[in-house]
């Protein structure tokens, strides 16, 4: 483990060896759940050969199974702070991830059929099977989007589980890849992740994942330019902030580490995502009436389950900004989660040496 002063006299950590670490914050209030960010990612790395059942980009609707199903119980990460030794996980069985299954798009395009579009096949599971269907009662049921890649960790249970070695954290940005040509496709990485956001190619015998679009961070466009990462730089709502979390001036290490209300998804594994989210709030829940009855519409309790008992702090942090701001006041923390600003809101040449 290394550190980097945060400016406050403070460190963040960084993994052994990296110099700095890319980290994305995701603002779940944002999110409308257009998938967007899926088409761009699925259009630009996983549109076939062996990656039909690929999402390294998915939006699940929570509470909900997620993608692959049940994916929250399927093991893997650490046992402990110390990681020293890793938590057993499972490789999800083909049935969770669901079947890439054809439609009855001839018939009804050019057949004259007056049936509906279905699958030609029964499916039982499939990405966003369970799409806003959420949790609760009328008239107070609820549910949210939450956005999903690989996290990128600090302490990535992936690449200890691989025996190759050819999983590894980029000595630059931190960015976890997996070598191509020392891949043999164990897929114990795929059981050690505990997000399950490594999967397997059948086809080409190896594991593939998000690679944080880092040809896109590299400037390898046409023109040479820097782009975010597509699901960020596609998204409608803009809901992702792209950066580094030892960049003390950027908005990623001021969420992170100084507001501390931009959150890891389920610490408990202890792998120490670079993925953070805001998370969500919800209007209160209301009586038969209509009456506001000041309870919480999403359960503190459920969103403890996914960020640790942080959260608490974190949505009372935000609520007193808001209160501030309502009255008149000026906010940093609100102007940040509402920036438009490309220039602020992808923040990756920082520590460009050229």
């Amino acid at each position: 483990m290394s550190t980097e002063s945060d400016g406050n006299g403070e460190s963040v950590d960084l993994a052994e060896g990296v110099d700095h670490q890319v980290a994305m914050v995701m603002d779940l209030n944002k999110c409308i759940g257009c998938q967007t960010c899926t088409v761009a990612c699925k259009s630009l790395w996983t549109e076939g050969g062996g990656r039909d059942y690929m999402y390294w980009n998915n939006v699940e609707t929570k509470p909900g199974e997620g993608y692959p199903r049940d994916w929250e119980n399927s093991g893997g990460g650490w046992k402990s702070a110390d990681h020293s030794e890793r938590q057993p996980g499972e490789i999800p069985d083909q049935e969770d991830y669901g079947e890439a299954w054809e439609f009855n798009h001839k018939e009804i395009m050019y057949d004259g059929s007056d049936q509906p579009l279905r699958p030609n096949s029964d499916p039982e599971w499939g990405p966003n099977w369970d799409e806003d269907q959420g949790a609760g009662e009328y008239p107070n049921s609820y549910y949210f989007y939450l956005p999903r890649i690989c996290n990128h960790c600090t302490h990535p249970s992936c690449v200890e589980a691989c025996p190759r070695k050819a999983i590894y954290k980029r000595e630059e940005d931190g960015i976890v890849l997996i070598d191509q040509e020392r891949c043999r496709g164990y897929r114990y990485c795929v059981e050690g992740c505990p997000y399950k956001k490594v999967y397997y190619n059948a086809t080409q015998k190896t594991s593939e994942k998000c690679i944080f679009c880092y040809p896109r961070l590299e400037g390898e466009g046409p023109e040479g330019e820097t782009f975010a990462p597509a699901c960020a730089e596609e998204c409608p709502p803009q809901l992702r902030l792209v950066g580094f979390l030892d960049d003390e001036q950027g908005p990623i290490h001021k969420l992170v580490e100084e507001y501390e209300v931009a959150l890891p998804l389920h610490p408990e594994y202890q792998t120490q995502p670079n993925v953070y989210y805001i998370p969500p709030f919800a209007p209160p829940q209301h009586s038969e009436d209509g009456e506001t009855t000041g309870i919480d519409r999403i359960p503190r309790q459920y969103l403890e389950e996914l960020f640790g008992e942080r959260v608490h702090d974190a949505l009372d942090t935000i609520e007193r900004e808001r209160e501030k701001v309502d009255r008149g006041g000026e906010s940093e923390l609100l102007d940040m989660l509402t920036d438009t600003n490309p220039a602020r809101k992808y923040r990756m040449e920082v520590f460009d040496d050229g």
